[in-house]
């Protein structure tokens, strides 16, 4: 690798790297319930007595002030899902200031608000009791905020790992954010900054962050400012230890937040944004975007992207390609659980973001999500990812998926996916003395996702990996929402034992079917199993199917 390329790659990929933090912003949602006379500002979460987006009575929902409403009708947490901001949108000549009755508002339904700041909130009523409402609602770029800056997380950029997590410490020189309310001009558009000389500032849209670790306080720089999010660049000269940090905008200070500065902290960035699923990787010599269509040969030399290998000093505020050296943040990076040469890790020119460069594994498995970690001497982990490796659209072949299906049913927004398993379990002898025991089961899986999280494959891995999805009580990107499908009455036909309807039991978003088997079911001679369905009737449904496997001896 030449160093003088550095500068080239970076600059083909910078927007893309600083940008998708951006694209993956939370909207401020919420699951309050409401008291008679309680009002609700959706903008931010907050209740009181008065004032608001809308105040419940007791009886009915009423808009205040600006804001509208209209009553959408039930259909539940399946259907409350299926409406977006763009939806909303086109429903607008159907809000209007009046109120909603009590007797619409069963648990169930859904209802609509505009927000005084004109803002689209959608809304579900999850129960009533007496005169209080139980609602869970989100609202699509909410952020403005009667009270001072808040914060709730501090993440590196890419990595996005939750506090509570030993990988979850932010290093000096690299890129972080902070999530929030109330952090910056509400109006506020995300700009990115320039860091051209005369390089990133220290305030922006209002807003300045103040750093204090073992007794030193830092002043961070500002790659973008809104009200609900900031990205900033970690001082080099921050010490390492325990810290707090503090946002101040229009004249009020949020409450210190806790989190560690640690020496290296890598967090690698991912395709779709979240912080884990697809890598982003670009071909050394090209600087060509890797995907599911366009596949890693193994014995290639990619880029990887990111920020926290470590302190940078020449490249804290502004973009310069003087004084490249490498930072030896990482010790190891295994792809596909095979130890991959680095050829480089350090600056990549611009303010907190480091490129690695990594060569394939020649014995590297092939696959959509083969899996990539890399560890600090410490044996710390970055965030998990997958790389796509094979030639040209990858393949997982054990799965029955190609490139090609998941960067299809990655732009659609739902998703249905059904999974059927014949497998058995063995029970070793137990303390107590109790025999082992040999247990034959059947087992179906049909949920509904969106079609972005099918493209970020977050909780997916090619045959023979392991990767680990890190997520916080409070939640991040990593998280999918799923819904259970009904697939209506399903049985299995196996080699001997007959016929065997699966229970239905749905459990944690997923429409579960399952039934023991009896003794033996499973021959050692193989035999093929055979699933119907008959098809749902209640949405979201499939079909009518039938699908065989087959165990060979």
């Amino acid at each position: 690798m030449k160093l003088n390329r550095i500068p080239t790659i970076a600059i083909a990929v910078i927007a893309l790297a600083l940008a998708l933090p951006i694209a993956a912003l939370a909207d401020v949602t919420g699951t309050p319930t409401l008291a008679a006379n309680t009002a609700l500002n959706l903008d931010t979460g907050a209740t009181a007595s008065s004032g608001g987006d809308i105040l419940w009575s007791g009886s009915s929902m009423t808009p205040q002030g600006t804001a509208k409403a209209f009553n959408i009708g039930g259909g539940g947490a399946a259907s409350f899902s299926q409406y977006t901001q763009t939806l909303l949108s086109q429903l607008d000549s159907l809000f209007s200031n009046a109120a909603i009755p009590g007797a619409l508002l069963a648990k169930d339904d859904i209802f609509a608000v505009k927000t005084k700041a004109g803002n689209y909130a959608k809304l579900l009523v999850t129960g009533v009791s007496g005169t209080s409402i139980s609602l869970q609602f989100q609202t699509f770029g909410g952020s403005s905020t009667p009270a001072g800056p808040t914060i709730t997380q501090i993440l590196n950029n890419y990595g996005l790992v939750p506090a509570g997590f030993t990988n979850s410490g932010i290093s000096p020189g690299s890129l972080f954010i902070i999530k929030g309310a109330g952090l910056a001009d509400p109006n506020a558009p995300a700009v990115l900054q320039s860091s051209a000389s005369p390089g990133l500032q220290t305030t922006l849209n209002g807003a300045s962050v103040k750093v204090t670790s073992n007794g030193v306080t830092t002043t961070p720089v500002f790659y973008y400012a809104i009200a609900a999010q900031l990205a900033l660049v970690l001082p080099s000269n921050t010490p390492v230890g325990n810290a707090t940090l503090t946002v101040t905008y229009n004249g009020q200070t949020s409450s210190p937040a806790p989190f560690q500065v640690v020496q290296s902290a890598m967090g690698f960035d991912a395709y779709y944004g979240t912080g884990s699923g697809l890598g982003v990787a670009t071909n050394n010599a090209t600087g060509a975007l890797y995907n599911y269509t366009n596949s890693i040969p193994p014995g290639t030399t990619v880029v990887l992207w990111g920020s926290g290998l470590g302190a940078d000093p020449t490249r804290d505020t502004t973009y310069t390609t003087s004084n490249i050296n490498q930072v030896l943040g990482l010790s190891h990076i295994y792809i596909g659980g095979l130890d991959a040469t680095i050829a480089y890790q350090g600056p990549s020119g611009y303010p907190g973001l480091n490129q690695v460069n990594v060569t394939i594994p020649a014995g590297a498995a092939t696959g959509c999500n083969v899996s990539l970690v890399g560890v600090n001497a410490a044996g710390v982990p970055t965030n998990f990812l997958t790389l796509p490796i094979g030639n040209g659209v990858c393949s997982d072949p054990t799965f029955g998926t190609t490139g090609t299906q998941l960067q299809t049913l990655s732009g659609q927004t739902n998703v249905n996916n059904g999974a059927l398993f014949v497998f058995q379990t063995t029970s070793p002898v137990n303390s107590t003395g109790t025999a082992s025991q040999i247990t034959d089961l059947a087992e179906g899986i049909f949920d509904r996702v969106t079609g972005s999280s099918v493209g970020t494959a977050s909780g997916s891995v090619s045959l023979g990996g392991c990767i680990v999805t890190e997520t916080g009580a409070s939640g991040t990107t990593t998280t999918t929402t799923t819904t259970a499908i009904d697939a209506g009455t399903v049985t299995v036909t196996g080699p001997v034992g007959g016929t065997v309807t699966l229970t239905s039991s749905p459990f944690a978003g997923l429409g579960l079917y399952y039934a023991q088997l009896a003794a033996g079911a499973i021959p050692t001679s193989g035999g093929t199993f055979t699933f119907k369905g008959s098809g749902g009737s209640v949405s979201p449904f499939i079909g009518a199917f039938t699908a065989s496997l087959t165990f060979i001896s």
